[in-house]
């Protein structure tokens, strides 16, 4: 059987890609508003010096980082970042987790982009546990995190745009377990 190279490339971002990281994420809140805990408007508000910062920093930085899925023409097709979680002591998270709706679905990056995620968390973040919160109403994010090896932990917080609504905090078993190189499909 030949297995297929897949139609895009998940890499680090560079830092002078504050362009592409502004364009891709005002899509994202666009077509995803509650995956994000910022709006469009103020993401949008946001100077250039402060999107200039937000790629250097994912790109650079020794505990945070944010990959890309590029497409064959260069095209950015999603992201997904890790980073500590400053305020919950050992926990680092998974999160700017989005595809673009043409390359959503089993064959897409998003397995990828996460694996990026968590590989780089498992290597250059010294915390004992790896997290994500995913909105209460967001039912295809749920399912996704826990096909690529994400588990519910059972803690709910409020949703820091809304604390009516809640996010359902998934945990990543074995985040410490060196064997596990990356989360698995297991559909």
């Amino acid at each position: 059987m030949t297995e297929l190279t897949p139609a895009y490339r998940v890499r680090r971002i560079e830092p002078g890609e504050w362009r592409e990281l502004r364009a891709l994420r005002l899509e994202a809140l666009r077509d995803a508003p509650t995956a994000f805990s910022i709006t469009y408007a103020a993401s949008e508000a946001l100077p250039d010096d402060a999107w200039r910062a937000q790629a250097a920093e994912a790109a650079t930085g020794a505990s945070t980082a944010l990959f890309v899925a590029v497409g064959p023409d260069g095209s950015w097709l999603g992201t997904a970042g890790a980073a500590p979680i400053p305020d919950v002591p050992d926990h680092a998270h998974v999160h700017g987790v989005y595809v673009t709706p043409a390359h959503r679905g089993r064959s897409g990056p998003a397995a990828d982009l996460v694996a990026a995620a968590v590989a780089f968390a498992r290597t250059h973040i010294d915390v004992g546990h790896l997290t994500l919160g995913v909105h209460e109403s967001n039912a295809r994010a749920q399912a996704f995190y826990l096909r690529v090896g994400f588990v519910p932990t059972g803690l709910e917080v409020p949703y820091p745009l809304d604390p009516a609504e809640r996010l359902r905090i998934l945990g990543y078993p074995g985040f410490r377990d060196r064997a596990a190189a990356r989360p698995t499909d297991t559909s």
